[in-house]
């Protein structure tokens, strides 16, 4: 019964995404990297948050709970809330840099305001870093779910399986059929995390008896010192970072501002489930102490107290987060190596490299995740560090005219280095202090006082893009000049 349901969904999705091809806006890199631009704010709605709630929020979060208490709960869910309230105000503004620069890229961005290859391609770089391990811990998450809820696969299947699948979505209609087929994810996760979470509720005989096990263990529920320090820093940098890094892309997307700012109001809805998911974890800690993985915590549970049809929705829900989040990372690869990184093709010639771009990455993350997996889980803190560099970068493009590109690029390099002297030598203060918000004020400080000492009048490419709203979204002004195509750079 399990590996059926878990089945039929996955077969839904596929046809979801075939169906996805009917309606599209022609053929080409835009139309596949970021759907011709075209997207509803309902659809935006549902791709954005399809790369947020991955296959670690039903691992990860209730793990970390399981393992860590309360201090895990307070950062993963403070800089989520946080990143809504500051993606009400950037997410509409990030859509208008991209359409301000023709962008299917963030480095498309920062190539077109500050006019430098250098930081363009120090752009392309970081997020390279980032999708490799990214797309390896999904396709990790996705064999944990599937052995830990007993569907009989092995673990080459289980990473054949879901890169053919992802491949698929993508190979579709892109980030169209992506953004459909996250509908699904939705419901289905969504689904499986709700169910779980109320047989929790009903076997520990209501609320409290969930939370007993906070009686003879109180720091389970507390948080204090050098925790709430690091968790108090982690929520300011995550929540700066939020759409400002891998999202990015999916903003680019959607067919108005006004459409990207009225998906980002409705998003909050989806933290209900996180109580849902609080009571898993707090019902294992009393069931199953002791677990070697704690981020199985979730599926022990649910095999527990679930019957087979809701596991199958378990393990369906979270199929399809692993597998939607690495076709979104097979896209973002294709589009930052094709666009930032390799010599510069026509635009039908860069199109014809997508595809097997896409199947490579797909490949060569599947060869990391069966022979390396352990040494790429490794830097993916690392790497995701790396891309929260790019946030001085973004301010500046949005709404800091006097900095400067290689004063940027310098600082971009300065807080790579940090991060990095950070991670490799255990110091301390990495620590209580997240290590990505210091190297972020190590690379804004290097930035902005080496734009205080560059010489030259800041040209007109240079106007922040929340000054520039009626030029850009009006079509009765003078049309902003975009990002060179491809080919004619």
């Amino acid at each position: 019964m399990i590996a059926a349901v878990f089945a039929v969904v996955m077969a839904l999705s596929i046809g979801v995404a075939l169906a996805a091809r009917r309606g599209g806006t022609g053929k080409g890199a835009v139309a596949t990297l970021v759907a011709g631009r075209a997207l509803p704010s309902r659809l935006i709605f549902f791709l954005a948050v399809g790369e947020i709630y991955s296959i670690g929020t039903m691992l990860g979060f209730p793990g970390g709970i399981y393992a860590k208490g309360a201090s895990y709960g307070i950062w993963f869910i403070g800089y989520i809330l946080a990143g809504y309230v500051l993606g009400y105000f950037l997410a509409p503004l990030v859509w208008r840099a991209g359409k301000a620069y023709d962008a299917v890229t963030v480095a498309d961005v920062m190539y077109g305001h500050y006019r430098n290859r250098l930081l363009e391609r120090l752009t392309a770089v970081s997020f390279v870093l980032a999708l490799v391990p990214w797309a390896i811990f999904q396709f990790i998450g996705l064999q944990t779910v599937l052995t830990g809820l007993g569907i009989p696969v092995t673990r080459l299947e289980a990473i054949v399986g879901a890169g053919v699948i992802a491949f698929v979505y993508v190979a579709a209609s892109g980030m169209r059929s992506t953004a459909f087929v996250a509908i699904v994810k939705d419901v289905f996760m969504l689904l499986g995390i709700m169910l779980a979470g109320i047989a929790a509720v009903i076997a520990a005989k209501g609320v409290p008896g969930v939370f007993a096990v906070v009686e003879t263990a109180p720091r389970l529920a507390t948080v204090g010192g050098a925790g709430l320090v690091f968790a108090m820093t982690t929520i300011l940098m995550q929540s700066l970072q939020f759409y400002l890094t891998l999202p990015a892309q999916f903003l680019f997307s959607a067919r108005s501002e006004a459409g990207v700012k009225k998906s980002v109001i409705w998003m909050p809805l989806y933290m209900l489930m996180y109580p849902l998911l609080v009571f898993a974890a707090y019902y294992g800690l009393q069931t199953r102490p002791g677990l070697h993985n704690a981020d199985s915590v979730f599926l022990e549970v649910t095999r527990e107290l679930a019957p087979d049809w809701i596991v199958g929705l378990v393990a369906a829900g979270a199929g399809l987060a692993g597998v939607l989040v690495l076709a979104g990372n097979a896209l973002m690869f294709s589009g930052v190596l094709t666009r930032n990184i390799l010599p510069k093709r026509s635009q039908a010639a860069a199109q014809g490299r997508l595809k097997p771009i896409m199947a490579a990455f797909l490949v060569g993350t599947a060869a990391l995740t069966t022979f390396a997996s352990s040494i790429m889980l490794t830097f993916l803190n690392l790497a995701l560090s790396l891309t929260a560099q790019l946030v001085p970068a973004w301010l500046g493009v949005l709404f800091f005219r006097k900095l400067r590109a290689v004063p940027l690029a310098v600082g971009l390099i300065a807080g790579c280095v940090t991060v990095a002297f950070l991670y490799f030598s255990k110091a301390p203060v990495g620590g209580v202090v997240n290590s990505g918000l210091i190297a972020a004020a190590v690379n804004a400080a290097v930035a902005a006082g080496l734009s205080a000492l560059y010489a030259g009048k800041p040209v007109d490419h240079e106007i922040p893009i929340v000054r520039r709203a009626r030029e850009i979204l009006s079509p009765a002004r003078k049309t902003v000049q975009p990002v060179p195509a491809t080919g004619e750079r």
